[in-house]
């Protein structure tokens, strides 16, 4: 039986940090992970260097890559850290009360309209518990990345998420009563070819994809549409539509407070759009053989503030 050297197990650390690193390539958010400055950081990186005695971190003055040796002891050892804070995160979670730090992802829209409101009183409810919020329209890898939990519109879950329905989500075709007034309200989905349109960025032409029901099953219509502005967010879209400038595709939550406002209408009411955002909101944990109980009371929170969706009227 091989014997440890007697230095590997004050590495840990190290090693842990060379697994972040390799997550991020951001040595300033490995620092505010580890709530340790960016030059205990690197020495810890070159503590390991010395150790195993080649360069594993290759720096420049614009990125952090890991070299061949670096990423290979990165991967071998990711599971087994995932692995202890899971452990240690079961183990704390054997009191009684939810405490602990959860930390989540979110739409921009939806967090800063809906979801923020829902972790004021959640918090206030549950002084044990902290949360970090990181607003992205980016899908985020939530084991590699470190989320506990993401809320995502989607019609699929991953199956290797345990994933907690929250209410129905639908998307919207809005604008302006201005933009109406002026340029006329589309009737029929291909008439939408004439009109500016204001898309979400995503690669290559823009095809909007309609339906509706009919007697004969549903009738679905695409049309390639072209506008003055595409964009990651939603709020952009949303925003662009309340000045006139076109008419957006959005999903019913980033859209909900300008209907209700009547500054915004719903064009084209009698037609759904499908396939451009998913048709309910998630709930993801990273599946693990048990979730932690700060975890459990933020979704349970989530579900009851949630559950009536995002009516416009």
């Amino acid at each position: 039986m091989a014997t440890l050297d007697p230095r590997v197990d004050l590495l840990w650390p190290q090693v842990h940090t060379l697994v972040l690193l390799a997550q991020t390539a951001s040595y300033t958010q490995v620092a505010q992970r580890l709530g340790l400055s960016k030059a205990a950081v690197s020495q810890r990186i070159s503590d390991l260097e010395r150790t195993v005695g080649q360069t594993l971190v290759q720096r420049t003055t614009r990125s952090v890559r890991l070299t061949e040796a670096g990423q290979r002891l990165a991967e071998q050892t990711t599971e087994s850290f995932a692995l202890i804070a899971r452990s240690v995160g079961e183990a704390r979670d054997l009191a009684t009360q939810p405490r602990g730090l959860v930390r989540m992802t979110a739409p921009v829209a939806l967090g800063r309209q809906h979801l923020a409101p829902q972790l004021e009183t959640f918090l206030r409810a549950q002084p044990e518990v902290r949360v970090e919020l990181d607003l992205s329209d980016r899908f985020a890898t939530l084991a590699h990345e470190g989320y506990d939990l993401a809320v995502r519109h989607t019609s699929a879950p991953p199956d290797n998420h345990v994933a907690w329905k929250l209410c129905n989500s639908r998307a919207l075709l809005v604008a302006s009563h201005a933009y109406l007034k002026r340029h006329g309200t589309p009737t029929h989905p291909s008439e939408l070819a004439q009109h500016a349109c204001l898309a979400y960025l995503r690669p290559g032409p823009t095809v909007w994809q309609l339906e509706r029901a009919a007697r004969s099953g549903p009738e679905r219509v695409n049309v390639t549409v072209q506008g003055p502005l595409r964009a990651g967010n939603s709020e952009v879209l949303r925003d662009a539509a309340l000045s006139g400038l076109g008419i957006a595709l959005v999903p019913d939550f980033s859209a909900v407070a300008a209907l209700r406002a009547r500054r915004l209408r719903v064009v084209l009411p009698a037609w759904r759009p499908v396939g451009a955002f998913g048709d309910a909101l998630y709930a993801l944990h990273p599946w693990s053989p048990t979730t932690p109980k700060a975890v459990q009371a933020l979704v349970a929170h989530l579900k009851q503030g949630f559950s009536a969706g995002f009516p416009s009227e």
